[in-house]
């Protein structure tokens, strides 16, 4: 599992949930139910201080564990890939925040490795 901070494009059902996941020029589909919650960021950190009447968004991070298939016509064949989103309360902007598995890397044979 990796931390990461990189950008992403997400589609959302009405209800909210990630739907589509736009990522290093790969459109995948949700394929499984995502998982909601929040964890406390350390704002103390990043801000000088907490306007009044801030909430949401300054404290915690609401992140969304998703599991995702490619798009595309060979989705029957690719492994699903497990992530985690923050999305930012205030701007709506979604950034990747954890990898926790890929599809298992092609085995290289000494001799293709030379």
């Amino acid at each position: 599992m990796g931390l990461f901070s990189e950008s992403v494009g997400v589609s959302c059902t009405d209800a909210g949930q990630p739907r589509e996941v736009h990522w290093k020029g790969t459109q995948y589909t949700v394929t499984n139910e995502p998982v909601r919650w929040y964890e406390r960021r350390q704002w103390w950190l990043e801000e000088s201080r907490a306007p009044l009447g801030s909430g949401a968004g300054l404290v915690d991070h609401e992140i969304w564990r998703v599991q995702l298939l490619p798009t595309s016509s060979d989705a029957e064949t690719s492994h699903p890939i497990t992530l985690d989103l923050v999305r930012h309360v205030g701007s709506g902007r979604w950034r990747l925040l954890r990898i926790h598995d890929a599809a298992p890397a092609r085995a290289v044979e000494p001799e293709e490795a030379a």
